[in-house]
């Protein structure tokens, strides 16, 4: 099935087959590797991405649903090489560690900032809480979601 979506603001055209894995085709046919597959069934959160501004498990997405639909993943959060606010606050808070959960807790961060600009804590834990980190225990994560909305 040939399949046309945006990826990060660029047009692609896939030919795969329509029960494929979203996540397969933008970390095996599109090269799209940050975003990660964790647990493969949609509870972790690892592998989340924008489908038409809203965030979903690319693991659970097939394929033949995303048809003309507009992606959004963490490689396309930065400005090519200058990472956006919210990747620093997460290097400068040390909201990563091994790296599994990150890109989907920076697109998920991104999905909250855009719907509540200044989040409590409360509305951080909860617009997170898809997604897992068995490294950081969240504090530096919350923290690194504070800093980027409280930058300019």
């Amino acid at each position: 099935m040939k399949i046309l979506l945006g990826v990060n603001g660029v047009s692609k055209t896939v030919e795969v087959a329509p029960m494929r894995r979203l996540l397969d085709v933008l970390r095996l046919d599109l090269a799209l590797t940050g975003t990660k597959e964790g647990c493969g069934e949609g509870e972790c959160g690892a592998c989340s991405v924008l489908l038409d501004g809203v965030l979903v498990n690319a693991c659970l997405i097939p394929i033949c649903q995303t048809d003309g639909a507009q992606i959004v993943t963490v490689e396309g959060l930065s400005n090519g090489a200058a990472l956006s606010p919210l990747q620093r606050s997460f290097v400068s808070e040390g909201g990563a560690q091994c790296g599994i959960c990150t890109p989907g807790m920076l697109v998920a961060s991104h999905a909250l900032l855009n719907q509540t600009p200044h989040p409590s804590e409360a509305q951080i834990r909860e617009g997170l809480a898809g997604n897992l980190c068995r490294c950081t225990g969240y504090t530096k994560i919350v923290a690194a979601v504070q800093k980027a909305a409280a930058t300019p």
